[in-house]
């Protein structure tokens, strides 16, 4: 396993631990419904995941957005959102990207990471809030050893 492998399931686990704290807060609690997924992608496409929750059907539709959040990172470059608001307003030939605007995710909770190495990773969470599907990741690479 390479070290950045190591890195990024690390960052899984520190997901994990983190969860309860977000389970707490009842906005989160409710729009989870029990269940959050994670995914990350790595410069070369490797794609690491995991479902947090007892509900496999909901943990399998989690984890398809958390994908899409991060594979649409992964192509642009950008966080979710932003993405949508630069081709709307004709910020960036869109084009150059090859994703439809049918298959835009739209919502936030899909960014580039760097970790401490320079290293960019690109992320998606969902199951949260959009405010707390982007932290927790941040906060998750924050408490790397």
């Amino acid at each position: 396993m390479t070290h950045l492998s190591t890195t990024i399931l690390q960052i899984l686990d520190n997901i994990e631990a983190l969860l309860p704290g977000y389970m707490a807060i009842e906005e989160d609690r409710l729009k989870a419904n029990g269940s959050v997924a994670a995914c990350i992608i790595d410069a070369d496409g490797s794609i690491y995941g995991r479902i947090f929750g007892e509900d496999k059907i909901l943990g399998r539709e989690r984890y398809r957005i958390a994908w899409t959040k991060a594979s649409q990172s992964w192509i642009t470059g950008m966080k979710t959102g932003e993405f949508e608001k630069k081709a709307f307003n004709g910020e960036i030939d869109e084009r150059k990207f090859g994703i439809r605007r049918p298959d835009y995710i739209g919502w936030e909770g899909g960014q580039p990471v760097t970790l401490k190495d320079g290293t960019i990773i690109y992320s998606g969470v969902s199951g949260f809030r959009s405010v707390s599907d982007l932290e927790i990741v941040l906060r998750a690479v924050g408490i790397l050893r």
